[in-house]
């Protein structure tokens, strides 16, 4: 945390200067008041009450700028130190692998960048303001007091120990609450981002009650926390009250005496009861500070737990392969993708997803992956892109190691449709674009053409410059998968990868996309996950995997002929006659 603080640096000692400069001004101003009592108004020397009275005034002004000036710099440096711990918190969990994207949930992380983040924006501003206000005003508070008169002020000698054990008890029984406050409202987004995603699922099974249910129970949980520490700081400042007034109520009587006796004069008293006051507010102000930066604590915690993570995927900054340096970053030329004994295994998992996956897929031939579900058929597309690495073996493109090749060549030579299309709030156009700006629009007007994006776009009166609301809300399954695959190839890559891409398409339109790609994309490397045998049996080389094992590879008549898995695949899905058609 404190590497974002330096970069405030000057700001923050200007703030310390101008609350140092507001508080020493707040010590002699009771002292002043004193001398126009005792010097002034008993004397009846009107000259030197006004005299006294119009250097107050400028004090009391020079305060108040400090106080403004002090409130603003204290603001720059929250709300800036706030706009950078996003800003970071935004770029690492970017940067992060699926591996670590999967450590944390998405409820929890938009909690860490937003209402923790605004903890420590808030807890700044109080440090800032307090933490030297605080101990200068106690300090200087009791020196002055002492100096005025030393019997008098052995009061707060009674009531300080009487007001800080009352606030240790507070203090005790608030700081676990401010600890627990953050995950339960961790629980109140992830049960509200649920809803909201699910929305379709939960009002096609009528389950709008027990989704309330859900919510009632987290709200009602994070309410009961949240009351539990608003009724301990609504006990505190009564309490401070109380103590504070009994301990005016004790100078009075002892000053009163005092004065009496002819041992202390009315301005004196009157100045020891304002420091008094100032000494007491001062306890209240460090006080307040024990309370609240507890939660504030919990908050850079958790951020500096996404901070602190280390992406296992990074580029090789010690390797620059030579292709790389004579094309000047461009795409590969060739588009070869090699599997060389690859096996993978998730982070904690006991067994591997993959073993030992050895193909090559060549330039101008489709490639297709099937087999059944949790074969391991996206695990092996997500480490062509990097989405993950491999625990062993290698996944090479044109005979480089893909740990080898800097992201942005990668992500520019491969085209990914994932499973689940998902679309960006904005236009059909910055859709498929996707921020590239290389990609033109005449890049993009046929990636949409041939993707059948047009075949909806056209019915809108914008087309391509239709607005999409926010997870497409507004367009079908099929639509967004069109848009999804129009993403894919809009930037004209090497290498195209589709995840069960076309399993939200009728066969009219899954046909009329296939038809127009393969004959576009007739130079590139395609590989195609599918579930329908019908999207794959014309490719030039099918992989059956079973179990995270290759099982058999070969065109559709070949499989039929040589591999049982592939052939129970076909059967289930084509009837009798048209299986046994295609076994000839």
């Amino acid at each position: 945390m404190s590497r974002f603080l330096l970069r405030y640096w000057l700001l923050i000692v200007v703030t310390v200067g101008l609350v140092a400069f507001q508080s020493v001004i707040n010590l002699y101003l009771p002292d002043l008041m004193s001398n126009i009592v005792d010097k002034g108004v008993v004397r009846g020397d009107t000259a030197y009450i006004w005299q006294v009275g119009r250097k107050m005034l400028l004090y009391s002004l020079l305060a108040i700028v400090a106080s403004i000036l002090a409130s603003y710099t204290s603001s720059v440096v929250s709300m800036g130190v706030g706009r950078d711990l996003r800003e970071a918190m935004f770029s690492k969990v970017t940067s992060f692998s699926m591996e670590e994207m999967n450590k944390f949930s998405p409820s929890s992380l938009l909690t860490r960048t937003t209402n923790d983040v605004v903890q420590i924006q808030q807890a700044l501003v109080m440090v800032l303001r307090m933490v030297v206000m605080a101990p200068v005003m106690a300090v200087g508070s009791i020196i002055m007091a002492v100096q005025k008169d030393a019997k008098l002020t052995g009061v707060l000698f009674v009531s300080l120990p009487v007001m800080l054990g009352g606030l240790g008890i507070i203090a005790g029984f608030a700081v676990p609450w401010f600890k627990s406050l953050q995950r339960k409202i961790d629980n109140l987004n992830t049960v509200v981002r649920e809803r909201i995603t699910g929305i379709r699922v939960i009002r096609a099974f009528n389950k709008e009650d027990r989704e309330m249910e859900r919510f009632s129970v987290v709200n009602d949980d994070l309410v009961r926390t949240a009351l539990k520490i608003n009724r301990i700081a609504a006990i505190l400042f009564p309490y401070m009250m109380i103590v504070m007034n009994y301990t005016m109520i004790f100078i009075i009587w002892f000053g009163a005496k005092q004065i009496d006796a002819g041992k202390l004069q009315v301005g004196q008293m009157m100045a020891v009861m304002q420091y008094a006051m100032q000494t007491m507010f001062s306890f209240i102000m460090i006080s307040v500070i024990f309370i609240f930066l507890p939660r504030a604590s919990v908050s850079a915690r958790r951020i500096k737990e996404v901070l602190s993570v280390e992406p296992r995927i990074k580029e090789n900054a010690h390797t620059t392969p030579t292709w790389y340096e004579s094309n000047q970053g461009e795409m590969f030329k060739g588009g070869v993708v090699e599997f060389d004994n690859v096996s993978f295994v998730y982070p904690g998992a006991a067994e591997p997803v993959l073993k030992d996956i050895t193909f090559t897929a060549l330039p101008g031939k489709v490639t297709a992956i099937i087999g059944a579900t949790g074969s391991g058929k996206t695990t092996l597309l997500n480490l062509i892109p990097r989405l993950y690495d491999v625990s062993s073996g290698s996944v090479k493109i044109d005979g480089v190691d893909v740990r080898e090749i800097p992201f942005a060549v990668l992500q520019k030579s491969i085209g990914y449709a994932t499973q689940r299309a998902y679309v960006f709030s904005g236009t059909i156009r910055e859709n498929i674009r996707f921020g590239r700006d290389w990609v033109t629009d005449e890049m993009v007007e046929r990636a949409a053409e041939i993707a059948q994006v047009m075949e909806f776009a056209d019915k809108y009166p914008e087309k391509l410059d239709h607005y999409i609301e926010q997870a497409g809300v507004n367009l079908s399954g099929g639509q967004k998968q069109r848009i999804s695959i129009a993403r894919a190839i809009a930037g004209q890559p090497r290498i195209y990868l589709f995840d069960d891409t076309f399993s939200a398409l009728d066969f009219k339109t899954d046909a009329k996309i296939r038809l127009r790609l393969f004959k576009e994309v007739k130079d590139a490397t395609v590989i195609i996950v599918a579930q329908r045998v019908a999207t794959i049996m014309h490719a030039d080389q099918i992989i059956v995997l079973h179990n995270g094992r290759v099982v058999g590879i070969g065109k559709h008549h070949e499989l039929l002929e040589s591999c049982e898995i592939y052939r129970d695949i076909v059967a289930s899905q084509l009837d009798v006659e048209e299986f046994e058609g295609q076994g000839r």
